[in-house]
Formats: C-alpha cells, structure tokens, sequence
C-alpha cells in the first residue's frame, strides 16, 4: 500500500469512484445547472491537493470490503494497544505519573502537512501517561470500574461507522441495541414490560436532567415553550450528587431552588425532615419539579428510603389538592445494578457467600426492592455496570411521559424521513453515540443475572475483609459501617486514641471543633503520603472527600475512601492499603 511520488494510492483501485481524479488531463464531465450546457471542466492531477488527499484515504476505513485496507484499521488498532500495553507496570498507574506543565499553557498550532496515520496513532498512546489503570486491583477511587473486553469491542463497532441514534435512519440496527438494553435494564428495575421506555444520554447528569425537565412539565405545564411562569424546586438529600444544583441551574430553576434534607447515620434521607420541607415547600405556593431520591450515594453508598418518600410525596399532594403529582427521581446510577438480589434466594444462598456478605447483600436488597416505586430511574452502566464511558440511561415507568418533551414533526423537516424509530424527537441531543448502548448491551448479556451476582458479591466480601481488618487493628474508624456496597470511608485518628468514642465525640460535641480540624488536616497528610506510595508502586491509590457528613455543629468530617471495583481484588491488596495507612501515620507521628 506504498504511495508513490505522484501521490497515487494503487490500493485504491477497487473503489466506486471516478479514476479520472487521479489519472493526469482526465476531463470530468458535467451539466451545467444554469443553462444545460455540457462544460469541460479540467482536474490537474499534479495539484498538490490530490497528493494529499491520496494519503488521506489511506487512514479512513475503506467503505467497502477490501482485506488489505481492512487489515491496516486492524494494524493501527493493534499498534496502539501495544504501545499502550509497555506503559502498564506494577504500579496502578500508566507509565510514569502526568507531567506537572499546565496544559492549558502550552502553545499548540495546527500543523501545516498531515502526518502519517501511524505516527499519529503511535503518539495517542503517549497521552494516557500517568493515567490511573481503573482495573488494578490497587486502584480503589470513587466509581471507576474497569470495562468489560465486549462493552469495549460494543463501543468500538459504532465508532467505526458512526452510528448516530438520533433515529434508526442513521444507525441502523444499533437502534435496536439502545430499545434491547433499556427493555432488559426496565425488567431488571421491576417497571412492567410494554409500558417502561427510556433513552441513553450524556451520563449521570444527563439522566437528572431529562427527569427533572418532565417532573417540570408536569408540575408547570407547558414550561417548554412559554418559559417558567411558577417558581419551582427539586428536593433531594444532603449526601445527594452536586448534579442537582448543576440541573437546576440549567434548567434555569436556579441553584437556590435546590431543598437539601437532612440525612441519617445510614447516609440516607431523613423522612421526617423530608416532610417537613416538602410541607413548607408546598405551603408557601412553590411548585415541585423533581423529588430526587439517591439509590447509592456517591461517597458512602447511602440508599434512601423511596417507599417512604413515595408514600409522603402521595399524602401530601392529596393534602394540598395538587393538580399533579410530583416527579419522584431514583438516582441509582450506583445501586441500580444491585437489582439482581432481588432474584436471589438469600436462605438457600446459591453461591455460596459468607454470613457478612450475605447480610450486606440483602441489607441492600430490602432497600431497592421499591425501586419501581419511583417514576423514573437513572442508571449508569459506566460505574456498577462495567462498560465505557459514556454509557447511561433514564428509564420511565411510563413511556407516555416522554411525550411531554417531544418536539413536532415540522420543527425537523430535514430528519426523520425514513425508518421507525427516532428518538430525536424527544431527545435533548439531537446527535448520539451508538457506543453506550452497544456497550451496555454487551455486559447486560455477558454477565447474566448470576454473572453480575457474583462479581458485586466478590466487591462486597472485599470491602467487608477491609472493614474487618481496619477495626481489628484499629487503624482507623468506618464511618459507613451502616452501608453495605462496595465502599468504605474511614477516618484515621493518632495512635492510642480510643476511635469510636472520638469519632462520636467530633460528631456531637461542640468542644470537640479544634480536634475535628485536627484531625481533618491528619487524613489529608495521610492521603497525601498514601498517593505519593502508589506513584511509587508501593501502594493502592485511594480517594478523600472533604466532607462526607457534617457535625452537629456544622463542621466538615474529612475521609479516606476505598472504592473496590476491580474484579481482580484479593484479600491481599486490602492488607496493603492497612500497611499504607498505617505507615503514613507513623511517619506522620
């Protein structure tokens, strides 16, 4: 496939057009729209542009069936897997830790020739320098899963020929893979078949998004083309994720249209408090555009309780005479896919789980099993799902609600002329990947029911075998002890301090504030120490939040985080982080 020095790629002769392009004085014939007149025009084939555009064809996929052209996207392909793979070391990390320069800074110019697909190819590898291996099992941090190899190869094939989901007009098939995967995702949440529908989109936020601008056409009708004419709020809880400040400014409900509710030691919702400012909110005339209830916080995997606030949502707008029912949310991006359990046979246990495990798993069973209960559920396939970024959906318990966002059909004149299914009339996007539900599609199918069973029982035994081994050598305290997912936050104290009595003291106690900031400047140096271990490959990497509850008194509890997502954990990697933490304390003493 060598180019000569005309720029003529030979490789190319099998394709359906017109040779004369490239063949020196080769006249292109063709009628004139003004006047019919039949005009010469001439192609000179030693412009440098055709050259060039030799080259460029070289580094497209070949639209037709050709081994030779074919087997180069392979050879590009392969080519950068093996330059990525020499960056993997002992460490969690890619090759050596990211450049301290900021890239913001650099000064970059587009070049004035094209380079070669290989060299191009050979330098994207470098990029990932410094990138944290999200599958080692040393890699505890927030939700960063390892995807799966067929949600990888599910993501791949769109990307190759450019799926887009606006409609089934421009993907084909692949449509049908987004209408498989929300059907099997709908029968895994409890919505009834036939009546659920949902839609893929930009990830977690997205999910928020499309729920909170449904629950606002319901509680202000016709929002979407006169504007907002009512206040209106979203209702959620304190451990809830920052996306609902980022949905309600968007959505132009402002920021300060965010009601927090108090959260419980489980880091759940506090129905009490839950009713007593959806009451207030009602009582002063507001509207009610979304209740968010979080299925799996982000920090402690915190599970609120949506039966109760179902049934508060319920009384409350019978009390009040509402004209609508207000739009209760599930935020499971994280708890979705514990769904699993609720199929599962704890007394027989099946597979065999240990009694901690067992009790963690249905713990969280009891919880989701009124997941159906909400109006909508987000879920990430990203995070507990195993596939790539980006792979998300909202499902609707009623798929009549998504008409309340549709567009009519002469707003697009120039889409939708062709196929069945084109979901481009509701969207937000009007462009989408193929690669999420491709994705999504291909775990959904490769783990089964009793797949994903195991593999989020393994996390849980995981996280459970650290939990234990921090409290039997009292090298720092749980704080989510009330929780039964795969993370654990935990709170280093100074050596000889009795932790359970401290951390309820630092909770409650007002004399206590000098120590909590103490203490909370400890586990940032503590972490600190812990991070620079791993960039030596000495260590697991972990995470820290700056505020994973609050005191009493109102100030910030800082917390170590271990996240276990990678299926390759062993008992072994959790002793390591007890040696990490514990050398840092003492170095730090």
């Amino acid at each position: 496939m060598d180019i000569g020095n005309d720029g003529r790629d030979d490789s190319l002769s099998h394709l359906p057009v017109n040779r004369g392009a490239l063949q020196k004085d080769q006249a292109v014939v063709s009628k004139a729209a003004s006047n019919g007149e039949t005009r010469t025009l001439q192609r000179p084939t030693d412009a440098e542009y055709i050259a060039i555009l030799g080259r460029l064809r070289k580094a497209f996929p070949s639209p037709i069936l050709d081994r030779e052209h074919d087997a180069r996207l392979e050879s590009l392909i392969r080519q950068s897997l093996q330059k990525a793979d020499k960056l993997k070391l002992s460490r969690p990390l890619l090759g050596t830790s990211s450049q301290s320069d900021d890239c913001r800074r650099l000064k970059h110019r587009l070049c004035e020739q094209p380079q070669n697909a290989e060299d191009v190819t050979e330098q994207l590898a470098e990029y990932l320098q410094g990138m944290m291996i999200l599958g080692h099992p040393q890699t505890q941090v927030n939700v960063g899963p390892s995807p799966t190899i067929p949600s990888i190869v599910g993501g791949l094939l769109p990307t190759i020929y450019n799926a887009n989901l606006v409609s089934d007009e421009a993907s084909g098939r692949v449509s049908r893979a987004e209408t498989e995967a929300i059907a099997i995702t709908a029968d895994l949440l409890g919505y009834p078949p036939g009546v659920a529908d949902g839609v893929f989109t930009f990830g977690g936020t997205g999910t928020l998004l499309y729920a909170a601008k449904v629950g606002l056409e319901k509680a202000c009708p016709g929002t979407r083309r006169t504007g907002h004419r009512h206040p209106a709020v979203i209702l959620c809880s304190h451990q809830a994720h920052h996306s609902s400040m980022n949905v309600a400014s968007w959505l132009g409900l402002g920021e300060d249209h965010v009601v927090h509710v108090a959260t419980g030691v489980d880091n759940s919702l506090r129905l009490d408090d839950f009713e007593f400012q959806l009451r207030r909110v009602l009582a002063d005339g507001n509207r009610v555009a979304c209740i968010i209830a979080t299925v799996g916080t982000t920090d402690a995997f915190g599970l609120d309780d949506l039966q109760g606030m179902r049934r508060i949502r319920d009384a409350l707008a019978a009390e009040f005479q509402l004209s609508y029912r207000p739009h209760l949310h599930a935020d499971a991006v994280i708890g979705w896919a514990w769904r699993v359990f609720c199929r599962y046979d704890f007394m027989e246990n099946e597979l065999g789980f240990c009694p901690r495990t067992l009790r963690a798993l249905e713990k969280t069973h009891d919880r989701l099993q009124a997941l159906p209960l909400a109006d909508s559920i987000g879920v990430d396939y990203h995070k507990t799902g195993f596939a790539p970024y980006i792979s998300s959906a909202v499902v609707f318990q009623d798929k009549k609600d998504l008409r309340l966002i549709a567009r009519e059909a002469d707003f697009t004149p120039y889409l939708f002329s062709s196929g069945d299914y084109h979901p481009g009339t509701f969207t937000l996007e009007t462009s989408r990947s193929g690669a999420g539900p491709m994705s999504a599609l291909a775990n959904l199918r490769l783990f089964g029911t009793k797949g994903l069973q195991s593999l989020l029982g393994h996390l849980v035994s995981m996280a459970d075998y650290f939990r234990s081994q921090l409290e039997a050598h009292a090298v720092a305290a749980v704080l989510n002890d009330r929780n039964g997912g795969p993370v654990t936050l935990f709170r280093v104290y100074p050596a000889g301090v009795d932790m359970r009595a401290m951390l309820a003291a630092e909770r409650t106690d007002r004399a206590y504030q000098d120590r909590v900031r103490a203490h909370n400047d400890l586990n940032r140096r503590v972490f600190e120490m812990i991070q620079k271990e791993a960039h030596r490959g000495e260590g697991a990497l972990l995470s820290m939040t700056e505020c994973c509850h609050e005191t009493d008194h109102g100030e910030p509890i800082v917390a170590l985080k271990s996240y276990l997502l990678s299926p390759f954990c062993e008992p072994e990697h959790c002793d390591g982080v007890l040696h990490s933490i514990d050398r840092a304390r003492r170095s730090l003493e």
